[in-house]
C-alpha cells in the first residue's frame, strides 16, 4: 500500500483555495439577515476571522467552526491528531472553549481499507479528549481523496472575544508555536523523513496560550494556518486598520525547517501566499528564503497574539497605519 500522504495532491491547510482567490469569490457576497433570529451574530463574514460567533441569551457567545484537510502525515493517527487540534484551534483563537465536535470523514473506501480510518478517528478522539469537548458523532461520505476534521461548537464570554480586528497601534506582536510546517511537511511527503518536532508542534492544542491571553487581556488574535504567518498577518492589520512590523530575526523556527527551503522543498500553497501579501507588504532587505518561512503554509499552527504571554516570542509590533499593512525588517 501507498503511504497516505500519497493518496492526496496536497497536504494539510496547505491544500486551502489560495487566499487571493477566495476573496474574489467572496467579493460582494452578502447575506440576507435571517427572520427572528435566536441569537445576535457578533462575528460573521467581514473580516475572515478564525470562526463566527454568536451571541444568546443569557450572555453567552456560541463560537462555531469547520476546518478538515487531506493527509499532512503518513501516520494515520498522527493524522487525526493534526487535524483535530487545527479544527480546535478555530475556537481558541476567538478566545472560546471547545464544547462540542463532530467528526467529518471523506474516505476512499476502495482503496483504503477501514482499519485506517479508525485509527485517523481514534487520534481524533484523543485530542478532543485531551480539550475537554464532547465528540458526538459527524458525517462520512465516499471520496477520492482521504479527507478529516471536525465541525466545533465552542463557548466564550462575549465582552472578552478575541478578535482580528482588534489590534491597536503600540501593541507587541507575539507568536505561540514556532513556523516551517509546512516545508517539514513537504518534505515529508515527498522522502517519507519524519519530522517528531513537526507533529508534536502540530498536535499540541492552542488551550494555554488562548487562556494565557485572556488572562493578560488580550483583545486581538488569530491563528496561524494555511495562509501562512504573513497572511494571516495582513489579515489582521488590514482588519484593524494599522501596519503589523515584524522583526524577522525574532521569528522561532522549526529545526531544519530553512535547511527544508534551501533542499527545495516549499509546498505550492507557500509560493501562493507570498504572491499574495507581497504587494501589501514592505520586505525591506529580507531574502528569499526568510520571505518563504513568513509565508509558509503552517498547519495547526500557533496563535498570533496583538499583546504579549508568557513563552511566545515577541516578532513585532503595531504601529499606526503606514503605506503598507506588513512590513518585514532582517
Amino acid at each position: 500500500m501507498n503511504r497516505l500522504t500519497h493518496y492526496a495532491a496536497g497536504g494539510g491547510c496547505a491544500c486551502k483555495i489560495p487566499a487571493g482567490e477566495l476573496e474574489e469569490v467572496l467579493a460582494g457576497f452578502g447575506l440576507a439577515a435571517p427572520e427572528r433570529p435566536a441569537g445576535e451574530l457578533m462575528v460573521g463574514m467581514e473580516t475572515g476571522d478564525d470562526a463566527a460567533v454568536v451571541r444568546i441569551e443569557g450572555g453567552t457567545a456560541i463560537v462555531s467552526t469547520v476546518d478538515f484537510f487531506t493527509p499532512v502525515v503518513d501516520d494515520a493517527y498522527d493524522w487525526g491528531r493534526i487535524a483535530a487540534a487545527n479544527a480546535l484551534s478555530d475556537v481558541y483563537a476567538m478566545g472560546g472553549r471547545p464544547l462540542v465536535a463532530l467528526n467529518l470523514l471523506c474516505w476512499p473506501r476502495e482503496t483504503l481499507p477501514y482499519e485506517i480510518a479508525r485509527e485517523v478517528l481514534r487520534g481524533g478522539a484523543e485530542i478532543a479528549r485531551q480539550a475537554g469537548c464532547h465528540l458526538a458523532g459527524g458525517h462520512s461520505i465516499t471520496d477520492a481523496e482521504p479527507k478529516y476534521g471536525m465541525a466545533v461548537t465552542g463557548l466564550a464570554d462575549p465582552a472578552r472575544l478575541m478578535r482580528n480586528d482588534m489590534g491597536r497601534a503600540g501593541l507587541p506582536i507575539s507568536l505561540s508555536k514556532p513556523l516551517g510546517l509546512g516545508v517539514l511537511n513537504n518534505r515529508h511527503k515527498v522522502t517519507g523523513e519524519a519530522f517528531p518536532q513537526a507533529v508534536e508542534t502540530m498536535t499540541r492544542l492552542n488551550a494555554e496560550a488562548s487562556q494565557a491571553a485572556l488572562e493578560a487581556g488580550v483583545e486581538c488574535a488569530t491563528d496561524v494556518t494555511g495562509f501562512g504567518l504573513l497572511g494571516h498577518l495582513y489579515k489582521l492589520a488590514r482588519a484593524s486598520g494599522v501596519t503589523a512590523v515584524v522583526d524577522a530575526a525574532a521569528v522561532p523556527l522549526l529545526a531544519g525547517a530553512r535547511e527544508a527551503v534551501r533542499d527545495g522543498y516549499v509546498p505550492g500553497g507557500s509560493r501562493r501566499n507570498l504572491d499574495w501579501v507581497a504587494p501589501h507588504t514592505d520586505t525591506r532587505s529580507v531574502d528569499d528564503e526568510t520571505m518563504i518561512l513568513l509565508a509558509d503554509a503552517q498547519t495547526s499552527g500557533g496563535l498570533l497574539l496583538a499583546g504579549e504571554i508568557p513563552g511566545a516570542p515577541v516578532i513585532g509590533e503595531l504601529i499606526p497605519r503606514d503605506s503598507h499593512p506588513v512590513v518585514i525588517r532582517g
